[in-house]
């Protein structure tokens, strides 16, 4: 068996998702190929074929892949019981931070999801996880009476909103910086849910 084969055998879907991921950051989700992330893993493109089917399966993996890392950090902002503080991790964890390499993949993502409807279907998979947890720590806030809502799925909405909007003005446009992002942010939320805006900060 030569190396070539050798390393083709020992790759695994994980890797080939990771290299993926890499690789949409760098050329975006509509002009990744194949034959490119088998280039980078140097492997033969029958293996990716071979995991995933059809390029689209790739990307729509990889897509649900890059944007699961980030999501995965929501079970450890619900931890514990004080609904204040899981607010100020969840806020942390859904604004862009670091490379922003999730983000990034998300804004490109939601252009093409108005015409593939794979991409489409993991978009709202994922947002609906979010809002979710946002929506349960708001819910355990009221319950607690340490929040002032009388719209909580109002609240929620609207808070996702500026949050994708802001992060599209901060990593596209560029017309607002990441502090802006979190200081308005911090200041919308405390007004929706009634608290001293410090709390956030």
């Amino acid at each position: 068996m030569t190396r070539r084969a050798r390393r083709s055998v020992d790759v695994r879907r994980d890797e080939i998702l990771t290299a993926t991921v890499d690789l949409i950051d760098r050329v975006g989700l509509a002009a990744v190929r194949v034959g490119d992330v088998a280039a980078e893993l140097s492997i033969s493109p029958s293996l990716v074929f071979y995991h995933f089917g059809t390029k689209d399966g790739l990307v729509a993996e990889s897509f649900a892949h890059a944007v699961e890392r980030d999501l995965a950090q929501v079970d450890k902002a619900l931890r514990g019981d004080d609904p204040v503080e899981q607010l100020r991790r969840l806020l942390r964890l859904y604004g862009p931070t670091g490379q922003a390499v999730g983000w990034r993949i998300w804004i490109d993502a939601w252009a093409l999801a108005q015409r593939e409807q794979h991409i489409r279907t993991v978009l709202k998979k994922l947002d609906h996880r979010w809002e979710v947890a946002l929506r349960e720590v708001v819910d355990a806030g009221v319950a607690a009476g340490m929040f002032t809502c009388a719209d909580p799925a109002g609240s929620v909405a609207r808070v996702s909103a500026l949050l994708d909007g802001l992060s599209v003005a901060t990593l596209v446009y560029k017309s607002v910086t990441r502090a802006q992002l979190r200081e308005w942010v911090a200041g919308h939320v405390a007004h929706e849910l009634g608290l001293d805006v410090e709390t956030l900060r």
